[in-house]
Order: C-alpha cells, then sequence, then structure tokens
C-alpha cells in the first residue's frame, strides 16, 4: 500500500449530539466509535452545515456552504430528481483526481438525475441509495406517498454502480458495512491509496433494528429503546471497518473523520403507528432544539477525527469547526492543494500542534432562519425549535461558553454586539441568495423546500 495516507468520510444520519458513549450517553454503548475518539480527536463543538440531510452533506463533499454548493434544502427522491450539480469539485472527483481509488456507500440523498449520482462525482465504486431514507429491509423508498404526485409511489431504491441491486430481507446497515469492507478489501489487495465516504442511514427513520441489537438494551423505553439498537448496529460496523484496517495494516495511516449530518428528528414518522406525537428517542444532550433547528441542538453534532499516524490521540478539543473544514484537512493531510472555493479550512494545526485557528464566523440557514457564531457569541434570527412554527423570537443571542443550552436570551444586555453580528449574519445570507439567484436557480436544483 501506498505511504499516502487513505482517508475514509463516515457520516451517520440525525445522530444526536448525545448519542455516544463518549459523548456521555450512559444508555446506550458505542465502545468502537469511543475508542476511534480514544485514538484521535473528539470534537466538541463540531457542527454540521446545517440542521437538515441534502445540505449538510453537499457541505461535507465540497467544502463550501451549502448555498455555495448549490444544495440549500432536502433533494427529492424521485428518479428523476436534480442535486449537487456535478459542476462542484467533491472529495470523491478530487481525490479521484489525484490518483486514488474512490468508493461511496450507503445514503446519497443528493439527487438522482445521472448528473449528480456517485459516479459524476469522482467515485469509482459505489453501493447504496439515492434518496433520503428507506425501508431498512425491503430498501424502498415510501416518503411523499399518497400525495397524488408523479414520482411519489413506493419506490425501490438500492443500487450499485449504477445499477439495481436487490439485497431483500437483509438489514441495510449491515449491507453497508459487508459493501464497505468489500471496497476495502479490494483498495488493500490493489496497494494504492483510497478515499472512501460512508453513509450509514441509521438512526434515520423508519425506526428498524434486528432482534440481537433490541435485545441489548431491553430495559429502555420503546422510542430510547430502537434509538441504541441503530446506533449499536451502526457502531459494530464501525468496528468491522477498524478491525479489517487493524488486520490489514492499515488503520495508522488511515485518517477517519467522524460525524453526523443534523440532530435527532423529533418528526412524528419516527413511530411508525400514524400518530401525532413527536419523537423524542434522540438525545442532544443538554442543547435545545432539534433537526431543522438552527439553534444548537440542530446543528452541533457528533465529531471525531481519527489518524494514528499523522494525530496524537486522546485529544477532546472544543474548538467551534465544521463539516466543511474536513475535506480541506484531508487535502492537506495528503498532500493535495485545497481547492479554492472552499469555505472550510484545514483543520491539521489545530489536531497535529493543538494551534489556535484563523479567527472567522460560522454560518447557517435554513430557510427563514439564519444563524451566526462568532467566538463564543451566536445569534439566532428567526429561530425555530419546532419546523413550521412561529419563530422563538426573531432575535436570540446568546454566549455559548456559559449558556451552551441557549436558555438565556441577552439581546437586551448586549444591543450593540446583537446589532453587529445581525448584521453579519444579514450580510453572509445575503451573499448566499445573490450566488442561488445567478448560479443555481437556473439548474432548477430539485430539493421539497424553498430555499
Amino acid at each position: 500500500m501506498s505511504e499516502s495516507p487513505n482517508v475514509l468520510f463516515i457520516i451517520t444520519d440525525d445522530q444526536g449530539y448525545g448519542d455516544l458513549s463518549c459523548m456521555g450517553a450512559k444508555d446506550l454503548r458505542t465502545p468502537h466509535l469511543d475508542a476511534l475518539a480514544q485514538r484521535g480527536a473528539l470534537l466538541t463543538s463540531f457542527y454540521s452545515n446545517s440542521p437538515v440531510c441534502s445540505p449538510s452533506r453537499a457541505a461535507l463533499l465540497s467544502g463550501r456552504y451549502p448555498g455555495n454548493a448549490g444544495v440549500r434544502s432536502i433533494i427529492e427522491g424521485h428518479r428523476m430528481a436534480t442535486g449537487l450539480p456535478s459542476s462542484v469539485p467533491t472529495a470523491g472527483s478530487l481525490f479521484r483526481d489525484a490518483g486514488y481509488r474512490t468508493f461511496f456507500t450507503g445514503k446519497w440523498h443528493l439527487g438522482l438525475a445521472p448528473d449528480c449520482r456517485p459516479e459524476a462525482h469522482g467515485f469509482d465504486r459505489w453501493f447504496g441509495f439515492l434518496a433520503g431514507c428507506i425501508d431498512y429491509f425491503s430498501h424502498i423508498f415510501y416518503w411523499g406517498i399518497n400525495r397524488g404526485q408523479p414520482g411519489n409511489d413506493p419506490t425501490h431504491d438500492l443500487w450499485e454502480n449504477g445499477r439495481e441491486a436487490w439485497r431483500n430481507g437483509e438489514y441495510a446497515t449491515d449491507v453497508i458495512t459487508q459493501k464497505t469492507l468489500e471496497f476495502l478489501t479490494e483498495s488493500i489487495d490493489a496497494d494504492e491509496p483510497f478515499f472512501g465516504y460512508v453513509g450509514y442511514n441509521a438512526p434515520h427513520y423508519p425506526m428498524h433494528a434486528p432482534k440481537r441489537y433490541l435485545d441489548r438494551f431491553s430495559n429502555l423505553p420503546p422510542e430510547r429503546r430502537i434509538m441504541a439498537a441503530m446506533i449499536s448496529a451502526m457502531d459494530d460496523g464501525i468496528g468491522e471497518i477498524t478491525d479489517l484496517l487493524s488486520r490489514r495494516g492499515q488503520l495508522d495511516n488511515t485518517l477517519i473523520m467522524f460525524l453526523s449530518d443534523n440532530g435527532p428528528s423529533r418528526e412524528t414518522r419516527n413511530w411508525l403507528d400514524g400518530g401525532t406525537n413527536p419523537y423524542y428517542g434522540g438525545s442532544t444532550g443538554e442543547l435545545r432544539g432539534h433537526k431543522f433547528s438552527l439553534f444548537e441542538g440542530g446543528i452541533r453534532v457528533p465529531g471525531i477525527v481519527s489518524w494514528p499516524a499523522g494525530l496524537p490521540g486522546g485529544q477532546c478539543l472544543n474548538a467551534p469547526v465544521a463539516a466543511f473544514d474536513l475535506l480541506p484537512t484531508a487535502l492537506e493531510a495528503c498532500g493535495l492543494k485545497p481547492n479554492k472555493g472552499f469555505d472550510g479550512i484545514s483543520l491539521l494545526p489545530l489536531l497535529q500542534h493543538g494551534e489556535a485557528l484563523t479567527k472567522r464566523d460560522l454560518c447557517w440557514e435554513q430557510e427563514g432562519q439564519t444563524a451566526l457564531r462568532h467566538g463564543p457569541w451566536k445569534i439566532v434570527l428567526n429561530g425555530q425549535l419546532v419546523e413550521n412554527d412561529r419563530p422563538v423570537e426573531p432575535v436570540f443571542l446568546c454566549n455559548l461558553e456559559s449558556d451552551p443550552s441557549e436558555s438565556l436570551n441577552v439581546l437586551s444586555s448586549h444591543p450593540e454586539l446583537a446589532r453587529e453580528l445581525e448584521l453579519r449574519a444579514l450580510a453572509w445570507r445575503q451573499g448566499i441568495e445573490e450566488r442561488w439567484q445567478r448560479e443555481w436557480l437556473p439548474l432548477k436544483v430539485g430539493t421539497t423546500a424553498k430555499p
């Protein structure tokens, strides 16, 4: 195997900030992810770049804010849906062009039209599904049925290298792991460096898990039991991946970056009972908000970086960083030039030497909401705790160092700072809007929600 580092991005789906045992969870166990963190760095102020899945994945793969990558909301799931434009350089294309073998497994959710699929973004091999969610055993996409619109019938959605793959009855998390192991073995046998993007759909609804995992958590209430079981199955899969890398002598020289795409879902469809009660099986720890919200619970997520050959282990870092930083970091670690279009920055100085990062704002948008973090300060404009509900307050200001749960709006005591941060947030949002209108909207990107 080449001396160039291998790279693995591993992303989970709707996994909350508090849903790892190394992040403080007491009622579930994630020993393999805990071990990954111990070999590297646990990032306790790690953010997704969106509180929903398609934009957050676009940011991860492009190193850009979602709006600068052409994806601002949830991509449709029918087979004609467009998504991430092929003109956007991604981790797949950048590593492929640098001579890496590239593969993708799991959830894509960045478009089903030919120009948006994994092979259009530099992935030599791929296996997974293209919409936002599937039944874990039949691999059928059900979301949106009974709405009387074209393309909303139940649709089989499992593919390998562009051809439908039928694995009926096999648990999706296990199949994603198996295909990842297969692609890893091929890469190692070829003696070439690899970049892999592994997208587990756990613990996104529908809430499915085999009995062997449910039995591990028989003491928990139903909503928490199924969540723990799904996360445990995913953690076991990651354990199989790291075990293979270890046995083949590649673990030390593989840069593994783990994250969740956004906070936990409170959507009623998690229950699978047709009811209307919000679902609270996922945990944000003490953070406020859930998926769809720009309060911390919607965007602050688990983050781990491990590279034993290149980074000291046992680190716990609290610097605010985000998913779009991972691609610039990986490229620098591999001695490759960063892309000029990046909004993210390399975290290597922080990860390798504990150096302070360049001061910057981190910004987010979700429909009518806008947020900005500036040092310890965070401002949320029209922030919602519940999707489609009224904003909590038009302007919400807090200091995350003293109030990480965003429990108190200190706008009245810091009016000048609030106004400054509000103007910064609005200026950033205006730039996103202008580029969207000029560059991306003419492409008719297929989203289910207005930007």
